[in-house]
């Protein structure tokens, strides 16, 4: 067997020996615990990890990434490139050949017009489509015979990966979701917690925020896979008691994001009955900051451009005054201990693109940031709290409900005190804060306060997609669904014109230097607050095997694969 691979544009076949492999639904029940439970399979829908994780079980992309970052073909025999013919000279069109005989798990065959219509449904302008990022300057998309498709661009795009690459975009059935485009995408239960698709598993039963439980898909592609009859894919709860499921009591087989005390877990894996599995990426945790008001007074402008620009954080002296309180080495060592590292940069990884130009933050400055507020007019009250014409500088902090997190928000707030900002702090439940509930007030999209925390991340090796998040056109609204990915409600004509430069340039050291300028645009800007580079921490039991530790990818991107040792 011969796999074509893309590496950074660049192509190597790899030859893997055949493995021994027990047949299909053998090795019994698969349990996986994430401590923040899916709220839907429907990544198109949701950016949450945690649903994208749940539906890589379920539905997949034409090519993903392999652990190493590798592009590789998935429901396709090869990766296009221009060597290849698949991408055109012009880099205008990419053309995908999906392999002969794919079927969905109901049976039916998978065709063109299937990647035709997942095109459709997130390009949908009254969809809210999540992932819309990654159809950026599509024109079109186009069934040439039943298994061809081809892309076309509105412009050269160098790196046309976006479309169908990564477990975030995948191939969703037409038939299925025939009636569900548009407004209508958010109402198709069915459609959304139970997807028909190509994966190694199909849904028996979805608790939505609770538990899925899924069975072999009989008719995936390759006879002896998957390996477990049935899995268990559990949600809820909090990161030690996943770890604990797995490392101490064997309860689970696979616990994902453990962002617990290092000691702690330490401690747990002594106990010998599991592994903690770590690899470092892309992921930073971060501090999104509110450049819009989100006083609950402006009712629907609340948080929105149309309500005006935040009483003091649109001040740049006060974005800049606080990344500088904040010592990221500490947050580094007490939170994450060899899996964290401080970060100056939004884009950490990978190397090629990471900037040097923001290292200053790293020692912490109060002193400094105390004398630019005093310079910029903030003065400090009786009470300790700065203001300035009638403003107070008082803040609301929220963040997903998680024992790291917490202790990172109590740290952050000693450290505001000693500039005069007053901090109250609120935890959310993760399934809320990252879900797609558009009912609910407390989701990170809508942002009903000032500053909130959570990793920014980007699957694959190239970041186009990921740096296009904080564009003008990509700010959460009402007239959106608040489906955008532009947290701070950032608008700066000229990072979208060097988001636009980027999609025209090819060359790999050019899109370097204008990744590490759209970078230290938001970095030096206070848009956002970069604090850890968090490495990817999950555990797996000392009986399950076949598992590769993906940060590029979803996790599951290779559970066809895991065995019982």
């Amino acid at each position: 067997m011969k796999i074509t691979t893309l590496i950074l544009g660049a192509v190597a076949t790899m030859a893997f020996a055949p493995m021994a492999q027990a047949g299909r639904g053998d090795e019994g029940q698969l349990k996986i615990i994430y401590w923040q439970a899916p709220s839907i399979l429907n990544p198109f829908l949701s950016a949450g990890i945690k649903d994208v994780d749940a539906a890589a079980l379920v539905i997949e992309p034409l090519a993903r990434y392999d652990e190493n970052g590798n592009m590789v073909p998935w429901l396709v025999d090869e990766v296009p490139t221009v060597a290849n013919g698949g991408v055109s000279k012009d880099l205008t069109t990419i053309t995908w050949k999906l392999t002969p005989g794919l079927l969905w798990s109901d049976g039916t065959k998978v065709t063109s017009a299937d990647v035709v219509f997942s095109a459709e449904y997130c390009l949908d302008p009254a969809g809210g489509c999540q992932q819309l990022s990654r159809f950026s300057d599509v024109k079109k998309v186009e069934a040439l015979d039943n298994l061809t498709v081809r892309v076309t661009f509105s412009k050269p795009k160098p790196f046309p990966y976006g479309p169908f690459v990564g477990a975030d975009s995948p191939i969703i059935q037409k038939a299925q979701f025939a009636e569900c485009k548009g407004a209508k995408a958010p109402e198709c239960s069915t459609q959304n917690f139970n997807p028909i698709g190509t994966g190694p598993y199909r849904v028996t039963e979805f608790r939505a925020n609770d538990t899925i439980t899924f069975e072999p898909n009989p008719n995936y592609r390759d006879a002896n896979k998957p390996a477990f009859g049935k899995v268990t894919f559990k949600g809820g709860g909090d990161a030690a008691a996943a770890a604990r499921s797995v490392l101490q009591t064997g309860e689970f087989d696979y616990a994902w994001n453990l962002q617990i005390d290092p000691a702690i877990l330490r401690n747990m894996e002594a106990s010998g009955k599991g592994k903690v599995i770590s690899a470092f990426a892309s992921s930073v945790e971060s501090l999104m900051i509110n450049l819009t008001n989100p006083d609950s007074a402006l009712g629907k402008k609340r948080s929105t451009i149309a309500g005006g620009a935040h009483p003091f954080q649109s001040d740049p002296a006060v974005r800049k005054a606080m990344s500088m309180a904040i010592d990221r080495a500490v947050l580094a060592e007490a939170g994450y201990g060899a899996a964290g590292a401080p970060s100056c940069n939004i884009l950490a990884a990978p190397p090629v693109y990471a900037s040097t130009a923001n290292e200053a933050c790293l020692p912490q400055d109060i002193a400094g940031a105390n004398k630019l507020l005093d310079e910029a007019g903030w003065k400090m009250g009786a009470d300790g709290v700065r203001a300035k014409n009638g403003v107070r500088m008082s803040i609301l902090f929220q963040t997903s409900t998680n024992a790291v997190r917490q202790d990172t928000q109590a740290l952050i707030k000693q450290w505001w005190a000693k500039i005069g900002i007053e901090t109250e702090l609120r935890s959310i439940s993760a399934a809320v804060f990252f879900g797609g509930d558009q009912s609910s007030p407390d989701t990170f999209q809508k942002f009903y306060a000032d500053v909130e925390m959570y990793t920014n991340l980007f699957n694959g090796t190239d970041l186009e997609a990921f740096l296009g998040y904080w564009v003008s056109t990509n700010i959460p609204s009402p007239e959106n669904n608040w489906l955008g990915l532009n947290m701070p409600r950032y608008v700066n004509p000229e990072y979208d014109k060097l988001i636009a430069e980027l999609s025209s340039t090819a060359d790999i050291k050019a899109r370097g230097d204008i990744a590490r300028k759209l970078n230290d645009i938001l970095v030096q800007n206070g848009i956002m607050i970069p604090l850890v580079n968090r490495g990817t921490i999950s555990a797996r039991s000392n009986s399950l095997g076949g598992v590769k530790l993906n940060t590029w990818d979803s996790e599951m991107w290779n559970v066809a694969d895991w065995t019982r040792n």
